[in-house]
């Protein structure tokens, strides 16, 4: 069934936006969406891993690198979606400035735009989901990282997302896998 809605869906571009803090999920599932739908995944992480020689610099902003970083997934998303094809963006969507500029993104390519939300409603499976991943240098690494960077956010990562269809996904939900996840959100795509 993916398979054959990705096919379908693709007469019309769409942008699959992931949202959610880290450790919450958003990157599995997004792997698996792109692996189900055969759309291509533009992952900020994967962006902003290619700027650690820059961290390195005395000179080296985080903000400067992270905005980099942002800029770069919206400029690859353009291109893929200026050709026709549909693709899924894997980013905490923090600040309602980047739903802005997805927003203007779908518009100018005549894109659908959906967003998916994982937010775990267990917090030890989170948790421990966080604390048991490979180590990054840009991401957190342990609850209290974490939570300081909820802090630093200030509620912004809470805000209206207006018309925009989204769906929200409880990434720790008993006995509901990855593959019971895809399955939801490709309803969710097929009935947005």
């Amino acid at each position: 069934m993916a398979k054959e809605l990705g096919e379908e869906i693709s007469k019309k571009p769409l942008i699959i936006a992931m949202k959610g803090h880290p450790g919450t999920g958003k990157s599995t599932l997004a792997h698996a969406l792109a692996s189900a739908l055969k759309f291509p995944l533009v992952d900020k992480d994967d962006i902003r891993d290619s700027t650690f020689p820059l961290h390195q610099q005395p000179q080296g902003s985080h903000a400067l690198l992270n905005h980099l970083s942002y800029e770069a997934i919206w400029r690859v998303a353009s291109t893929q979606l200026h050709l026709g094809i549909s693709v899924i963006i894997d980013s905490p969507l923090s600040h309602r400035t980047h739903l802005d500029r997805l927003i203007s993104l779908a518009a100018s390519a005549g894109a659908r735009l959906l967003i998916v939300e994982c937010r775990p409603s267990d917090e030890a499976k989170w948790r421990e989901r966080l604390e048991g991943r490979e180590k990054s240098w840009h991401k957190p690494t342990s609850w209290e990282e974490l939570q300081e960077l909820i802090k630093g956010y200030g509620g912004c990562t809470e805000y209206d997302v207006g018309d925009v269809p989204k769906m929200v996904v409880d990434t720790t939900a008993p006995n509901l896998g990855v593959e019971e996840l895809v399955s939801s959100v490709v309803r969710f795509i097929a009935s947005s």
